[in-house]
Parts: structure tokens; sequence; C-alpha cells
């Protein structure tokens, strides 16, 4: 498993003497949080990463560099310089976790297990407009529902209202060498077909720049997921009659939201197995399995989640 066996090094940088007002076109439309704040900023030393730690550190934010070392790579200690030489001139200080890469098919999927358990739970990242239009595409060709068409979310992706020729162009002014990935042009990658292909030939086709469009309407999305999200925090999702009385989308939304909560998972269910839990709640069946062999009962117009706890054990109703 990725993660396993991960050894951390630790190295503070010089003083901070980047002025702040150098960025403040950039700043304007980023959503870091308030002066003073400590946050954790995932660093690969490219480009995009590089900028979320000068543009974190010029908003006054407390920054700490976590720079992950999967050892993948020949060039990997020559990108730990990278990360090492840039932060040292804004006064940041770097972790760097060193990581082992089990076995396995989906080298890329591994890889981003891997870091993900070494970086804090709030870690921020260096995502710009164009991956979100990227991210957007990807989840609309998997068949993502509204949260999946929302996006990244902007407090855990402070860059998203800028470019990534905005990112290169700041590191450039700074005089920092960065970090290219040759996996970002693997055309066996989809997101690296939808950067490459799939992208311009939108512009192609639509006479525009189709980035901020794209990332236009995944804010809107957003905005109405959240909006559903709040107004389902009002419903008990265990009372069917109640839920078949409210719009199917906002009905959706508390069952989603109340699988969330109970299951402890970061997924809801998706399209097929919410049609079946509408369909309990609606009367036309008295239970359904809903995903990895949790199911969704009826009894007296009270809705039960029942967990999978192994045939020897019986099941556990959650209510």
């Amino acid at each position: 498993m990725g993660g396993t066996g991960t050894s951390i090094d630790r190295v503070t940088g010089g003083v901070n003497s980047t002025p702040p007002e150098r960025f403040a076109s950039l700043l304007e439309r980023c959503t870091f949080p308030e002066v003073g704040c400590e946050v954790a900023c995932a660093v690969s030393g490219g480009a995009d990463s590089l900028a979320l730690m000068a543009l974190a550190s010029a908003a006054g934010c407390v920054v700490v560099a976590h720079h992950v070392n999967h050892g993948l790579r020949p060039e990997a200690e020559e990108d730990v310089a990278v990360v090492m030489i840039a932060a040292h001139e804004l006064g940041i200080e770097v972790i760097v976790h060193r990581v082992t890469i089990g076995t396995g098919s989906n080298l890329e999927a591994r890889a981003r297990s891997a870091r993900h358990e070494v970086l804090p739970h709030d870690a921020l990242f260096g995502h710009t407009a164009d991956d979100q239009a990227e991210t957007v595409l990807a989840q609309l060709l998997r068949g993502a529902g509204p949260t999946g068409l929302s996006g990244m979310a902007p407090n855990r992706h402070p860059l998203l209202g800028i470019r990534r020729r905005e990112t290169h162009g700041l590191c450039r002014s700074l005089g920092w060498s960065v970090v290219n990935d040759p996996s970002n042009d693997d055309p066996r990658f989809r997101r690296n077909r939808i950067r490459h292909e799939v992208l311009p030939l939108l512009d192609d086709v639509a006479g525009r720049d189709v980035v901020p469009v794209i990332a236009r309407a995944s804010r809107h999305q957003r905005q109405a997921s959240e909006l559903l999200e709040r107004m389902s925090a009002a419903v008990d999702p265990t009372d069917a009659l109640a839920l078949a009385t409210l719009d199917v989308a906002l009905a959706v939304t508390a069952l989603r939201r109340w699988w969330r909560t109970t299951t402890n998972s970061p997924y809801a269910p998706d399209d097929a197995a919410c049609g079946r839990m509408m369909a309990v709640v609606s009367g036309q069946s008295v239970g359904c399995d809903v995903h990895d062999g949790w199911r969704l009962v009826r009894h007296h117009q009270v809705l039960s989640l029942i967990a999978p706890v192994g045939p020897s054990k019986g099941s556990e109703v959650l209510r």
C-alpha cells in the first residue's frame, strides 16, 4: 500500500522578503484564508504548486510546504531541490514525505492514494481554472451527478480563479525553475487527452476560450448543490411520507446526505442506486440494495439503512 515506510525530512527556509503587492492582481482572484492563518500547501515543484506556495505567502498566510517524493522517477531528488530553493527564498518550511508505492495496476491512482495518506487532511492544492475545466469534463464523461459536475471546491483549491499560464508566468517572474512531469503529456491518461485534444477542439468549435465558460458553469452547479445541501439538512431522511412529498432533487439530496453521514463514505450513491432508494420511499418496494452490501428498508413508513456486518452476525439497522 502506498505510504508504507514513509519518512519525513524537514527544512526551514530563510527570511520571507517577497512583497505581497507584486501578486495583487492574482490574489484578487484567489480564495486564501485570512491573514495569519496556518496553511499546508501540497507542492510538487510544478508551476501551479510553486505559485500556490508563493501566493499563499503573499496573502499573509503562515505556510508549510509539503512535498511528496514517490521515488518513481530518476529526477525525483531534483524535484525536491526545486521546491527547497523556492521555499528558502520565501522563508517557508518544507516537509518532504518519502513514500513507497506498492505494486499493482493503475499506478496513477496508487500514487495519488499514497500522496493523500501523508498530506495533511486540510492541505491546499494548486489547481487552476484549467484544471477545473478538465475535471468537470472528466466527470461528465463518467456520468457524474450534480456534485461531480460542481468540480473542485475553492476552500481546498484557492487558485481556481486564475489560469495555468498565469502560474507559469509568476514562476518565470520569480526566476524559478519548475518541474515538468512527462506523465502530464502521456495520452494513456484520459485527463491528458482532455487537456491536449478535447479542450482545444471545444475552443475551435465554440470560437472562444471555453475554460472560463466551463469553470463558470461548475460554480453555478456548486451554488445549486450547496443550496440543496442546506435545505436537506432540515429534512428527516427516515420519514418516507415526508420525503415522498418533496421535490425529487431535494429528496435525493437528503438521502445522499444521510448515506454519507451513516456510512462515512466520501461517495454518494449513484443515479441508479438513488432511483432504487426513491422506489422504496414511494412504496413501490419495501427494500433495495444500495451499495457495498448496504440496504435501505421501509417499515411502517420509517426508512432504515442496514449495514453489512457479516452473515454470522446478522445485520445492523441504523436509523
